[in-house]
């Protein structure tokens, strides 16, 4: 893992030293195992580099390859080392100790620019081609590493973060209003749907699934991947499709713990982290290792206000998973005394730019820090496991049993209403009148989807000026999605890259704070192929939701984790709770951004008032649930972040 930055003057002008000094020494906030820089001419590659592989321990970064005349500097961990190593017939001998970065400069000498197409696994590169003279990048197809970059006439310059290149005396720190738009107008996690462009009108990004050619004073990006299955997999049995799944998985989780220090995995009391986890510490325990693995949970002096159906404190579901699987130690962290709010500052400084997930920033750069305490490199997620590995939702239940009914497909519907009334205790004449009635409704008329109210709180001169809910609606992002046909919603989910950059972002510039690399198997690109061409029928089968993830991790997790339908847990349970002894301050610092002529040029000040007028002045805790502290917090971040330029 690296920080990696670098000049290309177009126009063959020598680079200053001065310049390259800067671009460095702005790195020096991340620990690192090497620092050290390349430079030819009016070419400059730089690395910043943290090792976390075993084949990357004295790595050379930058790499130049004299006999190929190509220069590499690489922010990486390639998962398909074997295939790649067969195709390009490399020496048996060489396998162990080629590095990465090196693999990448074989595959990109092989194949050119097709080598994106070629490579599984977390990266954002750079390569000096220097017979071509032009410079060739990508970043992997779902952003896992960031890469930015500035570009005129002459210059082109890239980081893997944005602040070094304002180092740079030619590049100007502006606003992009345009991106602060589409931030504040877009109620979900997602940031913005142009994916080249950031939070600053100087800087881009290269987008995931892209790569980048600069040559000729000319820059070009095109897409090299799009997540898309077209057949549906067809196998003789459900036990069949259980081995395939576990088989593929397993694979993904292997990949994942390659690494010379310890590993470590986010572990709370549901399916995708536990899965991964399942999977995980076995493949550890031939290594002579355990798995660190790290839950947030609530304060101690936390009293669960939440429905019963919620488990505000997963930690009895998590030491079921641990004494389940051994060889785990396993650490629960409630970060007393901390709160999301006391952590705005510094989180803003982390990402360089807004952010949305006020909720969970304290106890994510927290798990970091005590991970890097505890030698850990690699720490495991299962965050986009509902999309994946876990798909299959109570709707996707239903819909298929209103789908057999229709069909008349009667007899199967019998006997899975029957798996269903056994999983949830409950009866037949109670479930088949609703699957009845779904069924008929559907045949008369579509039912209105509902949505949960968010208020629009950008500034309507700034929507107008920068024309944001058209933009938004011309790049496929519609703010009342309509979620009647999931398959074709999940389809577009893995199509629309705007859903993929903000995990990257954030995770890149947290595990460059710790030198931790964040990996997750279950958004492993042959994973997530599989999923999506696995039968519907897959998921909902045996009246189960999720039913594929259940059925095969039968004997991984235990049943208490993998049966559970009832209850949910719910992180963030006591973030008002811990917001109490700064709440007069939060609350007066929302009325001041509401009159703050500067920060209404974004925020539409009046929606502000009557959020909190209906929030009211006392920190009620299922506030956490409200569109309207939602808002609040999101108002709070982005006014911070401009009141930084003032």
């Amino acid at each position: 893992m690296s920080a990696i930055t670098g000049i290309f003057h177009a126009n063959r002008a020598p680079i200053p030293v001065d310049h390259i000094d800067s671009l460095m020494k702005s790195l020096l906030q991340y620990p690192s195992d090497n620092i050290n820089t390349w430079k030819n001419d009016n070419i400059f590659l730089g690395c910043h580099a943290q090792w976390i592989t075993p084949e990357s321990i004295g790595e050379l970064l930058p790499y130049y390859d004299y006999e190929r005349q190509l220069a590499i500097t690489a922010d990486a961990i390639i998962d398909n080392r074997d295939e790649l190593f067969n195709m390009l017939q490399v020496n048996r001998e060489l396998r162990k100790i080629i590095p990465d970065s090196q693999l990448i400069l074989l595959a990109y000498y092989k194949w050119g620019e097709e080598a994106p197409k070629k490579l599984l696994g977390d990266f954002a590169f750079m390569i000096w081609d220097e017979k071509e003279h032009k410079l060739f990048g990508a970043r992997d197809f779902s952003g896992a590493r960031t890469l930015y970059y500035y570009r005129n006439d002459s210059r082109f310059a890239f980081s893997t973060t944005i602040e070094p290149l304002f180092t740079l005396p030619y590049v100007n720190k502006e606003l992009n209003e345009q991106w602060l738009a589409e931030f504040i107008a877009i109620p979900t996690m997602v940031e913005a749907v142009d994916m080249f462009s950031t939070v600053y009108k100087s800087i881009q990004q290269i987008p995931p699934s892209h790569c980048i050619t600069v040559k000729d004073g000319k820059v070009s990006l095109s897409r090299y991947c799009t997540v898309e299955v077209n057949e549906t997999l067809r196998l003789n049995s459900n036990a069949e499709y259980e081995e395939a799944f576990r088989d593929v998985f397993q694979k993904s989780v292997k990949a994942r713990v390659r690494t010379h220090g310890e590993v470590g995995s986010h572990l709370s009391g549901g399916l995708d982290s536990g899965s991964v986890v399942s999977f995980a510490a076995p493949v550890l325990k031939k290594e002579n290792k355990r798995l660190h693995t790290f839950s947030y949970v609530p304060e101690g002096s936390f009293d669960d206000w939440t429905p019963n159906y919620y488990v505000a404190n997963e930690s009895p579901y998590i030491k079921e998973t641990v004494n389940h699987v051994g060889n785990i130690s396993d650490n629960y962290l409630s970060f007393d005394g901390k709160s999301p709010l006391s952590e705005v500052d510094n989180f803003l400084e982390i990402m360089e730019m807004p952010y949305k997930f006020f909720e969970n920033a304290f106890w994510l750069k927290g798990i970091n820090e005590h991970a890097q305490k505890n030698g850990v490199k690699v720490m495991l997620n299962g965050a986009r496991g509902n999309h994946s590995i876990s798909w299959g939702s109570m709707k996707l239940t239903y819909d298929y049993y209103t789908d057999m009914f229709k069909k008349l497909r009667w007899i199967s519907l019998y006997n899975e209403l029957d798996a269903y009334c056994t999983n949830y205790n409950t009866g037949k004449s109670v479930v088949a009148p609703f699957i009845v009635k779904r069924a008929l409704r559907s045949l008369v008329t579509k039912k209105k989807q509902q949505h949960d109210y968010f208020p629009a709180f950008i500034s309507p001169s700034l929507a107008e000026e920068t024309n944001v809910f058209e933009k938004l609606k011309a790049n496929g992002f519609s703010l009342n999605s309509n979620l009647t046909n999931l398959t074709e919603y999940r389809n577009n989910y893995y199509k629309q890259l705007f859903t993929w950059n903000k995990s990257g972002v954030a995770e890149t510039k947290l595990s460059l704070r710790n030198g931790i690399w964040n990996r997750d198997p279950t958004n492993d690109l042959n994973v997530i192929r599989f999923c999506l061409a696995l039968p519907n029928e897959q998921y909902v089968t045996g009246g189960m939701e999720r039913s594929i993830i259940r059925r095969s991790m039968k004997g991984f997790l235990p049943d208490e984790v993998r049966l559970n339908q009832r209850k949910r847990g719910i992180q963030g349970a006591d973030i008002v709770h811990r917001m109490k002894s700064d709440w007069n301050g939060f609350i007066y610092e929302l009325h001041e951004l509401s009159k703050d002529s500067k920060v209404n040029e974004f925020i539409n000040g009046r929606i502000i008032k009557e959020a909190l007028s209906n929030i009211g002045t006392e920190p009620k805790q299922e506030l956490l649930f409200d569109a309207n502290f939602k808002l609040l917090t999101r108002s709070l971040i982005v006014s911070r972040f401009i009141k930084r330029f003032r």
